[in-house]
């Protein structure tokens, strides 16, 4: 497919994403890796770098590792080697990070996702085991201390996994959708729990313009977005600044931007750096990282149904469009909620269509259309799935499964036959009964009766609602368009 043109220039972003891993304690220390602690009580020795210490790999960190590599497809390097990256800030208390440079751990691979009804695929360069940082607290440097900010540093030396990109995303909207489907990947494995404002879900882009047919761009780097909303604005702000710097007759300088979410503006924070800035070496504490393929093995083993494979079955085994069974593998609470009301209704494209539309409508409404929202759903997965049976044997139509589906939801009631009764929702099943209010519309409207054998389908249409209207709704509207049509020949 074409890339689309903004004013006559191509967009190329590629994504940096740092991704805490869900370990307890940190990736060379056994530090807490707790969130919420008083600042500075999470920091040992180790992270510290203090004298006559030495870091100890974290084994689970390359247990999440491999994880990650094998969900992608990635080449998982048999070794691995940890270099020092060096550079001088304030909440870099050991005055380098250990990362990976040369080798890295996971290499390769891709992740691919839909853009609406589009299946786009961005390839991976690379995923890199390092040590967080800490952190600089400049909002409440007014606080006592005359002015100075403070440096937090129990994130220091809690585990990531960078995950680079190829420049591959074409627009804001496709490298927004390519993080959220990471963001539902590393959270469906168990290696990250996802949580943005904590700071687990990290992402920085690469964004840059050309013309058509040209050589990449100049990049400015979009520094730590924590949320979806943020990047989309940032990136969109950030094209716009490039496109109008160019066609104004500036160059772009390689830089590293902040994004002001109460500005919605990007803003440059320093010149970029390159690799030969942070003079990687090896780090002379840390032997090289050697991962046996028995242990890949085992983790294989051990990795619960990826989502694209579940996708797959889904499509598979009940017959559902790709689209749809995309849709329902956004979470492990979605899809099992939806193929337990597909097994005990025997109707997977009703219960997709109720899954994906009001369900989720209405998790959406209440903010709640998350993993734990929908596994706490007013409507479980059973009363649906009841709910779907009665549809599908024609006991209530789909305007009275509505009135059922609200009474369920709004706690009213909790059993969908109770509810059908009650309310009266029975669809008319009685042929002969059905067959008097035909005759009767056919005799108070025989205007529309013409017009229908004339070929006029709005006035078939009309008949139906009035079949419908004096059957008080309770009429099985296929049975009464098949008999109207039997009736006047149409």
């Amino acid at each position: 497919m074409t890339a689309k043109l903004i004013h006559g220039y191509e967009v190329v972003i590629g994504f940096e994403t740092h991704t805490q891993l869900a370990t307890h304690s940190k990736i060379f220390s056994r530090a807490s890796t707790a969130f919420g602690a008083e600042p500075n009580t999470q920091a040992c020795a180790v992270d510290l770098a203090l004298p006559g210490t030495l870091p100890v790999m974290n084994r689970e960190a390359v247990t999440c590792a491999i994880k990650l590599g094998l969900a992608l497809g990635s080449t998982i390097a048999p070794e691995s080697i940890f270099a020092r990256k060096n550079y001088f800030y304030p909440d870099l208390p050991k005055g380098y990070q250990i990362s990976q440079f040369e080798i890295p751990v996971v290499q390769g691979g891709e992740l691919s996702f839909l853009l609406g009804e589009e299946k786009k695929t961005v390839r991976l360069v690379r995923a890199h085991l390092e040590e967080d940082a800490g952190k600089s607290l400049h909002e409440d440097a007014t606080l006592g201390g005359g002015g100075q900010s403070g440096i937090d540093l129990n994130r220091a030396g809690t585990p990531l996994l960078e995950i680079v990109t190829e420049p591959d995303m074409r627009s804001s909207e496709e490298a927004v959708a390519y993080a959220k489907e990471l963001h539902k990947l590393v959270t469906w494995i168990g290696i990250c729990d996802g949580n943005m404002q904590e700071g687990s879900f990290r992402c920085d882009a690469n964004v840059s313009v050309r013309k058509p047919g040209t050589e990449l761009g100049t990049r400015r780097e979009i520094k730590n977005l924590n949320s979806f909303k943020n990047m989309q604005q940032a990136m969109d702000y950030e094209i716009r600044w490039q496109i109008e710097e160019l066609e104004d007759g500036r160059a772009i300088q390689q830089a590293t931007v902040l994004f002001n979410p109460d500005t919605g503006e990007t803003r440059a924070m320093r010149s970029k750096e390159d690799a030969a800035d942070y003079r990687y070496f090896p780090d002379p504490d840390l032997p090289p990282l050697v991962i046996a393929s028995d242990w890949v093995e085992r983790v294989r083993a051990d990795m619960a149904e990826l989502p694209r494979v579940m996708a797959a079955r889904f499509v598979q085994d009940y017959a559902l469009p790709e689209y749809d069974a995309t849709l329902l593998t956004q979470s492990k609470a979605m899809a099992a909620y939806f193929e337990a009301a597909a097994q005990a209704s025997g109707q997977a494209k009703l219960v997709s269509n109720w899954v994906m539309g009001e369900v989720s409508r209405r998790l959406n409404l209440q903010d709640a259309g998350t993993e734990t929202g929908i596994a706490a759903a007013p409507v479980n997965a059973a009363q649906l799935a009841q709910m779907v049976a009665r549809i599908a044997d024609g006991t209530i139509s789909n305007a009275a499964a509505r009135q059922v589906f609200e009474a369920l939801w709004s706690g009213e009631a909790s059993d969908v036959d109770a509810v059908i009764e009650a309310k009266g929702l029975k669809q008319m099943n009685d042929s002969g009964a059905l067959e008097k209010i035909v005759d009767e519309v056919i005799a108070a409207n025989s205007g529309n009766v013409e017009q229908v054998k004339a070929g006029k389908d709005k006035a078939f249409n009309a008949l139906v609602g009035q079949i419908m209207k004096a059957s008080k709704g309770k009429a099985n509207p296929q049975q009464a368009t098949d008999l109207l049509r039997a009736r006047l020949g149409a």
